[in-house]
């Protein structure tokens, strides 16, 4: 069975730099550019930069070699968004690859040599995102709104979050995105998706799932 592996990084340990930002590609140096904040542009570039490394160091070759090549579901290659690859020495690269960006950290999560066909998908979402009013109405099904009220009112907030945290990671997973809508979907015991608990390296305040399929 293909395993994944994960590693989540802080983002603000990446300086920028001219070598940084040609590695980008230039679908991704022009979605850079469309980010109105500073900030939010740096930390795009960072969790770009961030994944890089990771393929280069499950392929064990140097960041160098690798171009990026991202492909959308609905657009066809050479995007600056949908789901993420690298093509190696110009040729493709034998990897599964999905990154999520919250509070300034980035999940990063691959599988090296996947079987034919396999997808993946991972979420990291921030516990207090998703506890505004109307959220439960248009993010989750009746059973899982119905799961929600048989808890302590302490442990929904979170539970809400991890969630969103799987819907989000089966749909980056399907290639799908919010063009699905996440009321419809149950995700209470859908098989391929599970809660990742990241221990040691998980910031208090941080939940995050994986999908598989």
């Amino acid at each position: 069975m293909d395993k994944p592996v994960f590693e989540l990084r802080t983002l603000d340990a990446v300086s920028m730099s001219d070598a940084l930002w040609q590695e980008l590609g230039h679908p991704a140096r022009q979605r850079a550019l469309r980010f109105a904040r500073p900030e939010d542009r740096d930390e795009f570039v960072a969790g770009r930069f961030a994944l890089q490394q990771f393929a280069a160091s499950l392929l064990d070759v140097d960041p160098t070699r690798l171009t990026p090549d991202y492909v959308c579901p609905q657009c066809g290659p050479g995007q600056d968004h949908g789901r993420p690859g690298f093509l190696l020495d110009g040729g493709p690269s034998p990897l599964v690859l999905s990154a999520s960006r919250a509070s300034g950290w980035v999940l990063l999560a691959g599988v090296v040599h996947p079987a034919e066909g396999l997808r993946l998908g991972v979420d990291l979402e921030t516990a207090d995102k998703t506890g505004f009013e109307g959220f439960d109405d248009v993010a989750l099904t009746a059973p899982e709104k119905q799961y929600l009220l048989s808890l302590p009112g302490s442990g929904r907030d979170a539970t809400r979050s991890r969630l969103w945290a799987r819907k989000e990671a089966w749909l980056k997973m399907t290639g799908e995105g919010l063009r699905r809508n996440p009321a419809e979907m149950d995700v209470l015991d859908r098989e391929g998706i599970q809660d990742l608990d990241l221990a040691a390296g998980q910031p208090q305040g941080l939940v995050a799932a994986v999908a598989l399929g």
